[in-house]
């Protein structure tokens, strides 16, 4: 019998002072069960960075083709696919190539050293991929707000991101590893 998903509720407030973008989403996240909360949080972060009306999580890991989250505008151009971990160079050359633009959000401990070492000069070529990091301890932080409901607000300016569940908030500083000419 096949282990299934454990789905957790959220209501997202975005403030996004640096895009000028605020709004609020009624989200249901299913955590794969090989999925652990700080991976499941580190894809609501992501959504939250980079909100916007097309945005949606994607199946992830229940399919090795499609990424954590995509932006598909109404026409249906994929404009922006994202992905969170450390995924080869395979899977980053497919969602740079299918989209406008392509987003990795790296986390976890020394291991992303290790990943962004080898894999860096594998991605130069690419103009249109921005890649981030967050740390360790941040991850860690992200993945204590896990709650099967969940009132989230992120509130984001010059770079900085604010999350906050109840009492409970985190400051975040997403550190870039590249970034496109011009963003």
């Amino acid at each position: 019998m096949a282990l299934k998903s454990t789905v957790f509720k959220a209501e997202l407030q975005v403030s996004d002072l640096d895009r000028g973008h605020f709004a609020e989403y009624p989200l249901t996240l299913a955590r794969h069960p090989s999925e652990n909360d700080q991976r499941m949080m580190v894809r609501l972060l992501a959504f939250a960075m980079f909100a916007g009306p097309d945005l949606n999580f994607s199946k992830g890991l229940s399919s090795d083709d499609d990424c954590a989250l995509s932006e598909v505008d109404p026409s249906g151009v994929l404009r922006t696919w994202i992905e969170v971990g450390q995924p080869d160079e395979t899977r980053i050359r497919k969602g740079c190539n299918k989209a406008d633009r392509a987003i990795v959000l790296a986390y976890g401990n020394r291991t992303v050293d290790v990943w962004w070492q080898q894999i860096s000069p594998l991605l130069a070529r690419f103009d249109n991929l921005e890649v981030l990091r967050l740390s360790a301890e941040e991850t860690e932080a992200l993945g204590a707000l896990a709650e099967r409901g969940m009132q989230l607000t992120c509130t984001i300016q010059e770079g900085t991101i604010w999350l906050a569940r109840g009492e409970q908030s985190l400051e975040l500083h997403p550190e870039v590893l590249m970034r496109p000419a011009g963003r």
